[in-house]
């Protein structure tokens, strides 16, 4: 038997209605259907059914969007980069270049760069006739519940932060940023310096969930290549070693002397 609890919102809306349905009781005899819908109805206007559920937007990286259309045809396809996407379209219109071939301007050959290819065979945007493109990048978003806590030593937390990692390439060789793959706010680049002439991986940690910051404001990290462990701050350093007792003894006539002004001196 579940007593409805009058201190709470819901508990004094159960009491409600159980008032209003005795009270119709009571006038009537019964419970007419018109009436105890009416009653019920309006009992449930009190309520919220939504459904509140904690999601963010989370960008999990980034695809060149190629739509190709035709009398015939209307085709989309998704590419990592945009040359890769530039390239697949050059590829058609090397195979269709026929049809373009010999008009005004347009050579016999398809040249051998991608993009003027391209610009060549469609022409400009506005005067292109059954044969169009286009090219764009756009972001792809995904859902993420936001967690309430995030533990190191929990299995399932973990795995849910590694599921939401995410990978933010470099947009084109442009592109001043660099590839950088994200998990929990802890950002890692890896990329070739050529400066340095050397593959760099860098760890930066100042967005890192405050919820893996340790007391001392460190994160604890293991770091390895291969099989060796390059870097490790789990396991506190040991502590400085007692001295032996022939140590301690001068280092005690040492703050003796020091403390008598210095009477003693090596050699005396």
């Amino acid at each position: 038997m579940i007593t409805p609890d009058p201190a709470t919102p819901s508990g004094e809306a159960i009491i409600d209605l159980a008032g209003l349905l005795d009270g119709l009781q009571e006038r009537t005899g019964e419970w007419p259907g018109t009436d105890t819908v009416t009653i019920v109805g309006r009992w449930l206007n009190r309520f919220s059914f939504a459904i509140h559920e904690d999601l963010t937007t989370q960008a999990a990286g980034r695809a060149w969007v190629l739509r190709q259309q035709d009398r015939h045809s209307d085709e989309v396809t998704l590419w990592s980069d945009e040359g890769s996407a530039l390239a697949a379209l050059a590829r058609h219109v090397r195979s269709s270049w026929d049809n373009v071939a010999g008009d005004e301007g347009i050579p016999y050959l398809p040249p051998a760069d991608d993009r003027t290819a391209v610009d060549l065979y469609y022409g400009p945007k506005e005067d292109r006739g059954d044969e169009e493109y286009t090219l764009c990048a756009s972001d792809i978003l995904r859902c993420v519940r936001a967690s309430g806590s995030l533990s190191l030593s929990d299995a399932e937390d973990c795995a849910e932060a590694n599921s939401s990692a995410v990978f933010h390439p470099m947009e084109g060789p442009d592109d001043e940023g660099l590839p950088c793959t994200e998990i929990a706010g802890i950002l890692v680049f890896v990329y070739l310096d050529a400066d340095r002439e050397a593959v760099r991986v860098s760890v930066h940690l100042d967005t890192t969930d405050e919820q893996l910051v340790r007391a001392d404001g460190t994160v604890p990290m293991v770091v390895e290549i291969g099989d060796a462990t390059v870097f490790d701050n789990l396991t506190p350093p040991p502590a400085p070693a007692q001295p032996t007792r022939w140590k301690a003894l001068v280092r005690r006539l040492a703050r003796r002397t020091a403390r008598s002004g210095g009477k003693y001196r090596q050699g005396d």
